[in-house]
């Protein structure tokens, strides 16, 4: 994991991670620096009086641009799709998509569109969740397994 104090060398368009919990992660793409001040868009439903969380979703969620320490103060770079899908520009792609989506709400959903998928879809044109691959391949066989016993 890394800090704003680490060697860690950051690009615009860079996925970054910030662990939550022992499953899953907050993710985001590092924008660059204002004034000296690291900054990451990422996929937010916080600060909600008109957002609604119900069944995993959040109506009205929004990309924010914010200093990298108030998303977190563990992150690390995680580019887990460049060798499957090349990075787009930053410049004439990721950066003009992250300003357009900052003035539109987004539907957070926690299977479809999380913050996850929001920076692999900007990073990569590609919507991908590796965190919720993981849970549906636990969850998929324990399903699967009552009906599988009842063909016997």
């Amino acid at each position: 994991m890394g800090s704003q104090n680490s060697c860690q060398k950051f690009y615009p368009g860079d996925i970054l991670e910030f662990p939550r919990n022992k499953y899953f992660s907050h993710f985001g793409v590092y924008y660059g620096e204002r004034d000296g001040v690291p900054y990451v868009a990422h996929l937010t439903c916080r600060d909600s009086d008109t957002k609604f969380l119900l069944f995993g979703r959040a109506l009205n969620s929004s990309v924010k641009l914010e200093p990298i320490d108030i998303v977190g103060k563990k992150y690390k770079v995680n580019n887990y799709l460049d060798e499957k899908h090349p990075p787009r520009d930053f410049y004439s792609h990721i950066k003009p998509e992250i300003e357009d989506a900052m003035t539109k709400p987004i539907t957070f959903d926690i299977l479809f569109h999380n913050s996850e998928h929001q920076a692999t879809l900007l990073r990569y044109g590609v919507k991908k969740s590796e965190q919720i691959d993981k849970v549906y391949a636990k969850i998929v066989p324990t399903w699967r397994e009552p009906f599988e016993k009842k063909r016997f």
